[in-house]
């Protein structure tokens, strides 16, 4: 994927990212353009979150090491994720 991502496809490639949780991702509405991520378990306890710049989420590339980075914080808290590579 070498395109820029819009704002819909990084919603959508974040939310699968968090499998078996559910990750709730939208877009700040204040104008700066970022994707604010919670990731949260089946009891909508809140184990991760981040704030994603614009720059960094519509390049797929970045989106990527941000939502690897992520995922292995939560590996290293002791959360079980299920196997997630960045679509082509």
């Amino acid at each position: 994927m070498n395109t820029m991502l819009r704002v819909n496809e990084a919603l959508l490639i974040a939310g699968r990212a968090f499998q078996p949780f559910q990750c709730v991702a939208w877009s700040a509405q204040d104008g700066t353009g970022e994707l604010n991520l919670t990731v949260v378990d089946r009891t909508n306890t809140r184990v991760g979150q981040a704030r994603i710049p614009s720059s960094t989420y519509r390049d797929p590339s970045q989106l990527a090491d941000v939502l690897t980075h992520s995922r292995e914080q939560l590996s290293s808290q002791g959360y079980a994720l299920e196997p997630w590579s960045m679509p082509e």
